[in-house]
């Protein structure tokens, strides 16, 4: 089998105004970034033929450390469904430099089901995350020369929420002291930065349906509360119109293609263990525009990016996936089904079986959204065809659609039969009306502990007192109508990491909320949980390299 990196150079790219054409984007509408990725005005989405387009869903099980290749079976599912004749574009969001230098390199899928130009995806792509990084940081620089040219006038911050980010995973930049030196240096303060993904900057660049939206959420930052009780936002130091200029381009979703010429749009890049994990509204809604079935995934497992993209992005858009396809692995299954994580790539019929109650629970979940769920096991080469028919059995029995993908190995070609599958089921047996997890008229409490008792299986929540003060808050500022995004581990239903299956008799711990004015939604940090990742002991940085002009180990 080749690398991804000899299959993508090896991939016959056509010109980024061909790819266009095939989809009816003129070329005089495209701003180019280079031969193969162009800009592409948000201007063209036409709300009628959104409506008429067939969304899918791609979520999975919950993944292990690898992830469970979310994005190859959504590439492979565009390429299946151009080669049997539908119109599929696909929209995914933009890989970080955090986790592509840190736990698993690059993001762009993998083997025959990528898109291209792969490296350029993986590294500064357009540079959206580059313009979200200055935007975020903007703020805080203006924030904190504001508190500096008005503390004669009397002016002060009891409390700055404002946190800075960086695309970079690094631990000790979570906690910072900032403006030491002489006075003129700036006014000693507490800070830290994120990760770019969870900026507030992302989830509003991912959320806003234009431009003059774009601007009213980022004046409608909440940045902390002044000496006088009061609260601070960005419209009350008048630096929005400065922000909007930063992200004036970036907001336009990019289009590229995959191994297989297929269009691609992909744009923002917000993680689901910490932020709402979607890509932007206007890179769906022009998918949706120029595609007769749009695809599009939510990150990693279905309890945290599926709900969040029908609480929050679906809630907000007024949009509505006609199927949810559920991704598997056998590797996955074993490791919930009691497995040592080293041992998951060896035989184990029984340890597929017993893990298959984590993909019922995910199943049961999406069903209960009012979701038609089809699961697609992505296949590994060390699947043996006796572990595969445990799962097929399964779905069986349950009713569910089953389909294998083997687009990584075969391309399009691997995914036909699982394509000819979603758009029988979308014909024959769509999803209904989407069934939220929680009215907007609940508070914020209610909310949390919804999505944790019917998503997660909790058996209660358990707020900090941090977290009480900050929803008394919340209460106060008239807030307590935004969507819940709780920030949890990815790797379980619970608040622990190793807590691997389908685990009962836990509670969810809320250390603190955090409130996003601008994107409107409470973020809940559950746990242990960081928005500022730390890089593992080996780091994906110590294989990526330049030989012969070429970058390798970004996959």
């Amino acid at each position: 089998m080749k690398t991804d990196f000899e299959i993508a150079r090896e991939a016959k790219l056509l010109p980024i105004e061909k790819i266009a054409q095939g989809i009816g984007v003129e070329t005089g509408a495209l701003e180019p970034y280079g031969k193969y990725m162009a800009k592409v005005p948000y201007s063209l989405i036409d709300n009628d033929k959104v409506k008429r387009c067939n969304l899918i869903l791609v979520t999975s099980i919950t993944p292990t450390k690898t992830g469970n290749g979310k994005t190859t079976v959504s590439v492979g599912l565009a390429l299946g469904m151009n080669r049997i004749g539908k119109n599929a574009v696909v929209a995914l969001r933009e890989p970080s430099l955090g986790p592509c230098f840190g736990m698993k390199g690059g993001a762009a899928g993998g083997g025959y089901a990528q898109v291209l130009p792969m490296e350029k995806i993986n590294l500064h792509f357009t540079g959206d995350f580059h313009a979200i990084t200055s935007a975020n940081n903007m703020i805080s620089a203006l924030l904190d020369n504001y508190i500096y040219q008005h503390q004669n006038d009397g002016f002060g911050m009891r409390e700055v929420l404002w946190r800075r980010v960086l695309d970079v995973n690094d631990r000790n930049l979570r906690n910072v002291i900032t403006g030491l030196g002489s006075k003129t240096d700036g006014i000693i303060s507490q800070s830290g930065f994120d990760i770019t993904p969870a900026s507030e900057i992302m989830a509003i660049f991912c959320l806003a349906k234009d431009e003059d939206d774009l601007r009213r959420r980022i004046e409608n930052i909440f940045l902390g509360i002044t000496l006088d009780g009061k609260p601070l936002t960005v419209k009350d130091l008048g630096i929005a119109g400065a922000i909007v200029a930063i992200l004036h381009d970036a907001i336009h979703p990019n289009l590229v293609q995959t191994t297989e010429n297929t269009p691609a749009f992909i744009h923002g890049g917000p993680f689901a263990n910490i932020a709402h994990g979607c890509n932007s509204l206007l890179a769906t809604k022009l998918a949706m525009t120029f595609g007769d079935y749009c695809i599009t995934e939510a990150g990693f497992g279905a309890d945290l990016g599926a709900e969040k993209f029908f609480d929050i992005k679906c809630r907000k858009a007024g949009i509505s996936p006609k199927l949810t396809v559920l991704v598997a692995t056998a590797q996955a299954l074993k490791m919930h089904g009691g497995v040592d994580i080293n041992e998951i790539k060896q035989p184990n019929v029984e340890g597929v079986r017993r893990g298959l109650a984590n993909m019922d629970k995910h199943i049961a979940n999406m069903q209960a959204f009012g979701q038609t769920v089809l699961v697609c096991l992505n296949r590994f080469a060390d699947d043996t065809d006796e572990e595969l028919a445990v799962v097929s059995q399964h779905c069986n029995e349950l009713g569910v659609g089953f389909a294998l993908n083997t687009a990584f190995g075969e391309g399009g070609k691997g995914a036909e039969t699982f394509a000819r599958l979603v758009t029988d089921t979308i014909e024959q047996n769509p999803s209904q009306p989407l069934r939220l997890m929680y009215d907007d008229s609940d508070d914020i409490e209610t909310k949390v502990r919804k999505v944790a008792q019917q998503i997660y299986g909790a058996d209660n929540i358990m707020l900090k007192p941090a977290a009480q003060k900050k929803l008394a808050r919340i209460k106060e500022l008239g807030f307590e109508h935004f969507p819940v995004c709780i920030a949890k581990t990815q790797y379980s239903f619970s608040e622990d990491a190793k807590a691997y299956g389908m685990p009962t008799g836990f509670d969810i711990t809320i250390r603190d909320f955090v409130i996003n004015a601008g994107a409107e939604m409470i973020v809940a940090i559950a746990g242990e949980i960081m928005r500022m990742p730390g890089l593992p002991k080996q780091p994906q940085a110590q294989r990526i390299d330049v030989i012969n002009g070429v970058i390798e180990g970004l996959s």
